[in-house]
């Protein structure tokens, strides 16, 4: 039987499971493939009288703005160092916190930890911008009481520069580390249970255990997801960023998904919004195909 013959056959043979693809393929083919159609604007004067096909084209004209106009640069620079301090504080929460709940040994608390952890996934940033306003609020917020008890000063910690980063870092690691832990749960479930037994027998402790069995055993998943994190630095949290910033931390929080809005649906600057748009992508797809490279060639752990 050739290759072509046997492969056709397992399509037959899983033909039910390959339907259930289709919703998914359907999904990006409507919301991510078509809509790429538009990005073109990015090299066009787009005028809505004449539609996207009947604008004029200006070549690279709004990717060379964006280039030198020192806005941008300051917003560029803000999503790096942000979207870098989530990435080096943000991407081992999980991974921790999965750990930390497979070494417990109590399955109703820890069903009952894991289940508290994974609400505040569930939770759209638009009501939890409306709790964190009033649980740090400089007067009536909880933090802030505390601190004051305490005998500190109070903090605004969403309208002061100098703490605005912090707090979206620690307010997304809250928010994600009990669904980001699912994945490395689900690695360490599949861990051979007879790896443990063996370094039992041979003296080492769960702290050893946790380093040189789950550790290592989750290292191809921990890289994988370190790719995906890695690729997505530009990328930031719309949703989150959005809902807590203010003018006053704009020279620190404002990020390129806030300056795409502001430019895109405030100034109606369609052109320009789209080409900071596709210069984010292309750095993202580099910054993925490095990272793969490099996790590739020295720990033969990569997506492809």
């Amino acid at each position: 039987m050739t290759k072509t013959k046997r492969l056709f056959r397992s399509y037959r043979v899983h033909r039910t499971l390959l339907l259930m693809l289709i919703p998914g393929i359907a999904y990006y083919i409507i919301f991510h493939y078509i809509p790429m159609y538009g990005v073109q604007i990015a090299f066009k004067e787009f005028n809505f009288s004449k539609g996207i096909t009947g604008s004029e084209w200006v070549g690279f004209a709004h990717f060379k703005d964006l280039l030198t106009l020192g806005s941008f640069k300051e917003v560029f620079g803000n999503t790096i160092v942000i979207s870098f301090l989530k990435l080096i504080f943000g991407f081992p929460a999980p991974i921790i916190f999965a750990l930390l709940l497979n070494e417990l040994r109590a399955k109703r608390f820890k069903k009952a930890v894991q289940t508290i952890s994974y609400l505040p996934h569930f939770v759209s940033w638009v009501i939890l911008g409306g709790l964190f306003l009033q649980f740090l609020s400089p007067t009536a917020g909880p933090v802030n009481i505390l601190i004051k008890a305490f005998g500190g000063t109070p903090i605004s910690f969403l309208n002061d520069s100098a703490w605005f980063r912090g707090t979206l870092v620690v307010t997304s690691i809250w928010k994600g580390i009990g669904w980001g832990s699912i994945v490395y749960l689900a690695s360490i479930t599949g861990v051979n249970p007879e790896l443990y037994e063996s370094a039992t027998i041979d003296g080492c402790n769960r702290f050893q255990l946790a380093r040189h069995i789950t550790i290592q055993s989750s290292i191809p998943v921990i890289m994988i997801m370190f790719i995906f994190s890695v690729g997505g630095i530009v990328n930031d949290d719309f949703d989150q960023i959005f809902n807590l910033y203010s003018p006053a931390v704009y020279s620190t929080g404002d990020v390129l998904s806030t300056y795409v809005y502001r430019k895109g649906v405030v100034e109606l600057a369609y052109s320009f919004a789209a080409a900071v748009g596709v210069f984010k992508n292309i750095i993202s797809v580099t910054l993925i195909l490095i990272t793969n490279k490099i996790a590739s060639k020295f720990g033969e752990y990569g997506i492809w």
